[in-house]
């Protein structure tokens, strides 16, 4: 049986933990507007740069090679934006697992505590309800444990993916710079 002592303790470690995921997110949030506002001070003074460089062209053949030599620029510059977007999103992501899984961990040595609380305390003849119990939570424990590896192995593959489809990007964008040439 929980005392009101542990009720209120349970209560308080989960409103900390809810402050804390809430400051992390509020953290992911700040380096996005900070990246957003990094990305739009650079765009705007390429725009003008390049606004410049067309104002001094002499000849078509020229504003094409202008044109040509900003694809690649543009595309290395993509893929680093949406790299820094993903590396926001993992650092946010790998925290909320984190903190999720102590969680969990917490929860599952409380459960068996009071599986093994309930095992000293059963009456006679109850024994195998009490190993069934037990191997229940064992399974759920091994079933979640599965379920996080799963995920770990999905995160990674996406990640994989995401950094192969940047670097083609690139150089694809290097190969048509270089073909407009």
């Amino acid at each position: 049986m929980l005392t009101a002592e542990q009720i209120m303790a349970s209560h308080k470690a989960n409103i900390e933990t809810l402050f804390g995921l809430t400051h992390k997110a509020f953290e992911g949030v700040e380096k996005l507007v900070e990246l957003n506002v990094q990305a739009t001070k650079a765009a705007l003074a390429e725009t003008a740069n390049h606004a410049q460089a067309v104002m001094g062209v002499k000849d078509a053949q020229e504003l094409l090679a202008l044109q040509a030599g900003l694809v690649q620029p543009l595309a290395e510059k993509t893929a680093a934006y949406s790299r820094h977007l993903y590396d926001i999103a993992a650092a946010a992501g790998a925290d909320l697992t984190k903190t999720l899984e102590a969680q969990t961990s917490d929860a599952q040595q409380k459960v068996m505590g009071l599986v093994d609380s309930a095992t000293k305390n059963a009456p006679a003849g109850s024994e195998t309800a009490v190993a069934v119990m037990k191997s229940a939570v064992v399974a759920a424990n091994n079933a979640f444990e599965s379920m996080q590896k799963a995920v770990k192995q999905a995160s990674d593959m996406a990640e994989s993916n995401f950094n192969t489809v940047a670097a083609t990007a690139v150089n694809a964008s290097k190969t048509v710079s270089a073909k407009k040439r």
